[in-house]
């Protein structure tokens, strides 16, 4: 697949009938596929169909597993009170320039807004400027902000993760396609993806381009690695020491000459001092074609572990090698959601099909338990929440309701709750140590809101 312009919708399934093609350039590694099991949320069950480990079809509020009646009490340096059930508090941040709206929400569209949790109970909240700017500004433990934020040149926002010295964000810059020239089609720009290393002042430390682009390889040259009009959206993560960015990326390709451009994704490591490392299972190219790149740092197995929606088969997939996680269909609806540790051992991946939301849990491959959630939706989205717990969210209406699921079993825990914001298909809810989680939210040319939900006890 080449040269096509974007459409606004989830973008390369449209177009999976040309994806065999591409991916046998690659030679990319054949799938190994395993079926999952059914179950069910306490809206929505499924008749097992297998003899794998199930959970209890068609179970109720009532039975699901029940959060500690204990009396509330604060945790954390913030001294977030953890109550019984889910409590929502919704601040509106004035960060004093104006912020990149939502927009159509496509899946090549800028990003206008991140959030990170810092070991203090704060937070940094990243957003992307009507002016070619990207700023960053640090919340106190009430989220609103401290001091004056600083801005760094990009044209897109990807993602923001911090640490007790400072932290990093993920953004795009403008690159250089140089002369091609292009087997077909129309021209794009070139850009390049950067990390950029930043202190607890909001300074820049270092910065890390993460495509492959130089002053001699442009975009249409051989061999390159850039961001073009693709889905590009990428996810950070860090193993305490090095942070690892997970993304979409363009891979150009001689062909007699000219060159095809072609898209998959690309994970990179870099380490503390700006330096790009090898190993750290990171990888050049890993699903192709690829969308929702989603990351996760295991320290029980000292690994990163990705994983991406493809129109390779049609799947939710774990790259370098493909292993199959979940078997979809290429109809366009195919959305991969977020990435968390399970309880004890493995992993839950959200996704969504024919605007159905559902949960699976793996380890190293096929997933070996598929919850079939109640949740309408063709964006889900997946957070850790607390000790033993996940937040499964997705948009209703003009807010974004949320199912608390023990993360050891997939069982509902208490009800459904709603979140006061308006949700955006590309954002992401992040986790705090305190057990609390936070969503940054448009809401008006000036202002973010960050929805937190409070801990449970």
């Amino acid at each position: 697949m080449k040269h096509r312009r974007p459409v606004r919708k989830p973008l390369l399934l449209a177009l999976a009938a040309t994806a065999v093609a591409t991916i046998t350039g690659f030679a990319l590694v054949a799938a190994l596929s395993g079926a999952a099991t059914p179950a069910s949320d306490s809206q929505g069950a499924t008749s097992p169909t297998s003899d794998a480990p199930t959970l209890d079809p068609g179970q109720s509020p009532s039975a699901a597993v029940n959060p500690s009646p204990s009396a509330a009490a604060s945790t954390g340096p913030c001294g977030r009170v953890a109550s019984a059930k889910p409590v929502v508090q919704v601040t509106t941040v004035n960060v004093g320039v104006s912020v990149k709206g939502y927009g159509g929400e496509g899946d090549t569209e800028p990003l206008p807004m991140a959030i990170a949790a810092t070991p203090s109970g704060g937070s940094w909240l990243a957003w992307l400027g009507t002016n070619g700017k990207i700023y960053l500004g640090k919340l106190g433990c009430d989220d609103k902000l401290i001091g004056t934020p600083t801005s760094f040149t990009g044209i897109d926002l990807q993602d923001v993760q911090a640490d007790a010295t400072g932290g990093v964000l993920l953004l795009t810059r403008r690159g250089d396609c140089k002369t091609g020239p292009l087997c077909g089609g129309t021209s794009s720009p070139c850009n390049t993806m950067h990390m950029i290393r930043f202190d607890n002042n909001g300074k820049q430390v270092w910065e890390r381009q993460v495509t492959n682009l130089t002053g001699s390889r442009g975009g249409y040259d051989d061999g390159a690695r850039f961001v073009w009009w693709y889905q590009h959206h990428g996810r950070l993560a860090s193993d305490g020491k090095n942070y690892a960015a997970y993304f979409g990326v363009a891979i150009t390709v001689q062909n007699g000459s000219c060159v095809d451009i072609h898209e998959g994704d690309r994970m990179q490591v870099v380490g503390p001092s700006g330096s790009l490392l090898s190993g750290h299972d990171s990888f050049e190219v890993g699903c192709s074609h690829a969308w929702t790149s989603r990351i996760v740092w295991d320290p029980r197995t000292s690994h990163f572990v990705t994983v991406c929606a493809t129109d390779n088969d049609c799947r939710i997939a774990r790259p370098n090698p493909y292993r199959t996680i979940a078997k979809g269909t290429c109809d366009g609806t195919l959305f991969g959601g977020d990435l968390v540790l399970a309880e004890s051992k493995g992993y839950w991946t959200a996704w969504s099909q024919g605007g159905q939301a559902r949960l699976e849990h793996f380890t190293t491959g096929a997933s070996d338990t598929t919850v079939k959630t109640s949740a309408s939706t063709r964006h889900p989205h997946l957070v850790s929440y607390g000790g033993g717990r996940m937040l499964l969210a997705w948009s209703s209406g003009s807010s974004l309701a949320a199912q608390v699921y023990d993360s050891g079993t997939g069982k509902t825990v208490g009800v459904r709750f709603t979140i006061g914001v308006k949700d955006h298909d590309y954002l992401a809810l992040k986790a705090y140590a305190d057990g609390s989680v936070a969503y940054p939210a448009g809401s008006g040319s000036t202002t973010i809101k960050i929805a937190r939900v409070l801990p449970l006890a």
